[in-house]
């Protein structure tokens, strides 16, 4: 539960989303977990048995973090993974562009407010591959 913690409290530190999502792991429904994250004033959300499409934002993260950092380097130490895909990361939220996005960054859309407007977006990027990444 120490990690768990240690990574809700970072995050926290750095934005207050409205909603958490997790699985119903037990370091996700522990009272240490649960009182960390309500006390913060953000809701809890937890994926059902058989939801694995639920954490499709976060699978596609990791894969293209893989593939486009991790499987591509020999990192020499622990410190030097951390930095290098710290670097990857600032660079896929503030310099990649993303396609399903319009060819804009995170940033820029995260930024613009239209997380929160759904009807903004056009309809060619409410969908990737036929899977509904946002509902329009």
């Amino acid at each position: 539960m120490g990690f768990v913690s240690a990574a809700v409290e970072a995050g926290l530190a750095q934005a207050r989303p409205e909603i958490l999502n997790s699985d119903q792991g037990s370091q996700f429904t522990s009272p240490a977990y649960i009182q960390l994250v309500e006390a913060a004033g953000v809701q809890i959300s937890m994926d059902g048995r058989g939801r694995a499409i639920d954490n499709v934002f976060t699978e596609r993260l990791w894969r293209t973090l893989k593939y486009e950092e991790v499987y591509l380097k020999e990192y020499s130490s622990p410190r030097e993974a951390r930095r290098s895909i710290g670097q990857y990361l600032e660079f896929y939220n503030h310099r990649r562009l993303h396609q399903a996005l319009g060819y804009r960054t995170l940033a820029e859309v995260y930024s613009s407010g239209i997380t929160n407007s759904v009807h903004a977006l056009p309809a060619s990027i409410c969908q990737d591959n036929g899977v509904h990444l946002i509902s329009c």
